[in-house]
Parts: C-alpha cells; structure tokens; sequence
C-alpha cells in the first residue's frame, strides 16, 4: 500500500502535521514533535537560551582552576574552607505553648565567621521518649561572630495539642514534649572587608 507522504508532511519542514482526521495519532504526533525538539542544535538553544552579559566587569583574582571543592579563590590567594563543627551554633531557650503556631528558640554563632542560616534536625519526643515527630529544615538567621538572637519556626503540631514541657503547663488539655536538636549544616557568610 502507497502513502502519499506530502499530506502528511509540510513542505520545507520535515515536521509532521497534526491531523484532525485520526490517521496519525495525538500521542504520536507529541512524541514526533517531541523528538525533533530535542534535536534541534543546542548552540541555537544556548545563543537564544543566555542572556547577553555585557557591561560587566570581571576582576582578575589570579586563580586559574581549582580541583579541590572546599576551597575559595579570592585576590591571588587560595583559602581553605573551615571544617563542620558540631559546635559551631548553640541551640538554646526552646519555647513553645499549646496556642502557638510556632516555636522560637536562641542561635548563638560560635564561630569566626558570620553565618546567614542553619540546618537542623528536630527530634520531638513524648515525656516517655517515645518519637513524635522528626524533621530537618533550613532557618535563615543572619549572625556576626560571638552573637545571638532568637529565631521563629512554625510549629509541627498544626492542631495545638502539644506544649513544650518547660513553656509551662496550659489551662487547656494538652500534651507535653521534649525536643532535641542536631546541627547539620551551616551557611558561611564572607563579605567585602570595610563593609
């Protein structure tokens, strides 16, 4: 049987019509127009895809290449990135009361360095010790060297049913917990000197 491939494809293009009749399917008419996308020349892709960088400056720091992925190149000298330290932040004043919707606690940066955000696991146990709820998240808190301040989260317990123990007991039924927090990770700040 003879197909007349000229209906089936526009002059010039080599791209499949889609076609309302049924003859040639919706999902392989996808799949077709799929497969000559992702064909098309990447140059062309990169050339309309990055945007034009121009009237930016770019200063001479006198590092070619650096293999090594815990260190930074800055104005011809190679600096080592510090170690993870368990006690690079000090977690401390956790509170909580069964009407809050969140929790607040105290960052303290232990560090040399300034810090823009930790990382922490949350383990939430009954009074027992029994696991409530775990979780790890990312908590921005801006802080220079040596000091504080007191950070605010949203609370695991969206239905107010679970107070901190030491945040004092409610007038309503609630039920206490503990929390224990681990440091997992932290963001190093380094800024312009004289700023």
């Amino acid at each position: 049987m003879k197909t007349n491939l000229s209906k089936w494809f526009h002059p010039g293009a080599g791209v499949p019509l889609l076609r309302s009749n049924g003859r040639l399917g919706v999902a392989a008419s996808i799949a077709i127009i799929s497969m000559v996308a992702a064909c098309t020349s990447q140059s062309h892709a990169r050339r309309t895809l990055v945007p034009h960088t121009r009237n930016v400056e770019f200063l001479e720091t006198g590092c070619d290449t650096l293999s090594v992925s815990d260190t930074v190149c800055t104005a011809g000298t190679v600096t080592r990135l510090p170690e993870f330290d368990e006690n690079a932040v000090t977690l401390r004043g956790f509170n909580k009361r069964a009407t809050d919707n969140y929790e607040t606690f105290f960052v303290r940066n232990n560090l040399q360095f300034g810090i823009a955000g930790i990382t922490v696991t949350l383990r939430y146990t009954d009074m027992d010790g029994a696991l409530l709820h775990e979780r790890t998240l990312h908590v921005p808190c801006e802080l220079q060297p040596g000091k504080s301040r007191q950070v605010s989260i949203n609370s695991f317990d969206r239905q107010r049913i679970f107070y901190y123990y030491l945040s004092g007991k409610p007038r309503k039924s609630a039920t206490p917990f503990k929390v224990s927090a681990r440091l997992m990770g932290y963001d190093i700040t380094i800024s312009r000197p004289g700023r």
